[in-house]
């Protein structure tokens, strides 16, 4: 039976107060005529944070509590559809009520995980070749305001190949919205999508809810054989609704105001990616933007510690230096054979074309080993680290190797004789 009161204790912010006996935690609620849920209990005094947000509410609205947690609804129905942060239609289309699964529940049992090792293929050339992506990893895409995170995770919905992608979206401006619907409804991959949008003007409480909900959904589609990829944006403006609804509870700050628990609530949706023995998987991609560019700040260096690595997007491209999957030795080995002598030995006179680059910029006289490295690096920037290349990894392969050709004798690249004698390009007579 719902219980049923009449007397709100406070209002501060998107969090109501009223005392009520036999609430649990993160139990659902109805506030006049918005849903929330019980975010703190303090003996019989019962805080819950509004989803639609706390205004128009009044001290003497009714407040019923239904006795169960958060649910969103999980069928094939939910492809090619947009819900917002609370699990509503956003696209005018019917709501979904069926089967309704909780959200934010535990994570698997690690004693219940196998070891991920298939690759997922994107079709750019920086994650395939230099930092393959792979089944059940969980990586954040570290970048700062400006850059085209937002293009990057659209090319990667297009073109990944899994079965389903569910896109979270946590404090997007409008635009970026309709970018990602129309962008994935051009390309035909909306009908394998499934998009939970929180913008910037919708109430931050919602914001909360969209990893929970993307997870939820996914780990489903998981468990019944789908190989889901989860794609979030932007995980620091998750974790700043944290902190304003800490502010907003009087909870002690920890460092830059986050709250004290902000390592654990980042790590409870991370630690969602899994690959089920005889079903499906589910992968994580999360853009985090690091204020000023620095990557101390708490979001991202809290989200060191819980992934399996990262992507920097500097510049408009991803950074071969700082990016890292530190799971793709277990792939890269089984695609084909020249793959992780060529990604060392590419990134390794990439190296060499920087220092060559800074010689340059210092007026330095330029050796004829250095000409060729600057005109390899060109080369290397231009076909094969800007994000507009769109190639399989067969062909990225081919290619860096035509690169090297036109750079270097074999002798110069460091690679392996036999590998040379096997791959080298054969050159066309005129």
């Amino acid at each position: 039976m719902n219980k049923v009161y009449t007397k709100i204790e406070s209002i501060v912010g998107d969090v109501i107060t009223v005392r009520a006996q036999g609430v649990r935690y993160n139990d659902l609620a109805v506030v006049g005529k918005s849903f929330a849920n019980v975010i703190k209990l303090d003996g019989d005094l019962v805080s819950l944070q509004v989803f639609a947000g706390a205004k128009g509410i009044s001290t003497n609205d009714e407040v019923r509590f239904l006795g169960v947690p958060m649910k969103v609804s999980f069928s094939d129905d939910l492809l090619g559809r947009v819900f917002d942060g609370s699990g509503r239609p956003r696209d005018n289309g019917p709501a979904l009520e069926d089967n309704m699964i909780e959200i934010g529940g535990p994570s698997v049992n690690p004693a219940k995980r196998i070891v991920p090792k298939n690759m997922i293929r994107t079709g750019i050339p920086m994650i395939d070749v230099f930092n393959t992506l792979v089944e059940s990893q969980k990586l954040p895409i570290f970048s700062v305001s400006g850059e085209p995170y937002n293009e990057l995770l659209a090319r990667i919905a297009m073109q990944a190949e899994v079965d389903l992608i569910i896109l979270g979206g946590m404090g997007l401006k409008y635009d970026d919205y309709l970018f990602f619907k129309d962008t994935l409804e051009k390309s035909g991959a909306m009908s394998r999508t499934i998009m939970f949008i929180h913008t910037a003007s919708d109430p931050t409480v919602e914001c909360m809810m969209i990893p929970d909900m993307a997870l939820a959904v996914a780990e489903r589609f998981a468990i019944e054989g789908k190989k889901v990829l989860v794609l979030l944006t932007d995980m620091t403006n998750f974790a700043d609704s944290l902190k304003e609804m800490a502010i907003t509870m009087d909870q002690v700050p920890s460092n830059r105001g986050y709250p004290g628990d902000l390592y654990s609530s980042l790590a409870s949706r991370y630690e969602k990616a899994v690959d089920f023995e005889g079903a499906g998987s589910l992968t994580i991609l999360a853009v985090t933007t690091m204020p000023g560019d620095d990557v101390t700040h708490p979001v991202p260096d809290n989200t060191g510690y819980i992934t399996e690595g990262q992507y920097y997007l500097k510049n408009g491209h991803i950074e071969p230096f700082g990016s890292l999957s530190r799971l793709k030795q277990n792939v890269n080995s089984e695609t084909r054979n020249d793959h992780r002598a060529l990604m060392d030995g590419l990134i390794k006179l990439y190296s060499a074309y920087k220092e060559s680059l800074e010689k340059k910029s210092m007026g330095f006289m330029m050796s004829e080993w250095d000409e060729k490295l600057l005109k390899y690096g060109h080369l290397f920037e231009t076909r094969l680290m800007d994000l507009s290349v769109n190639i399989p990894l067969e062909e990225a392969l081919d290619l860096g190797w035509e690169i090297l050709a036109e750079c270097f004798e074999p002798n110069e690249t460091g690679l392996r004789s036999e590998l040379i004698a096997q791959r080298w390009p054969k050159k066309t007579e005129a």
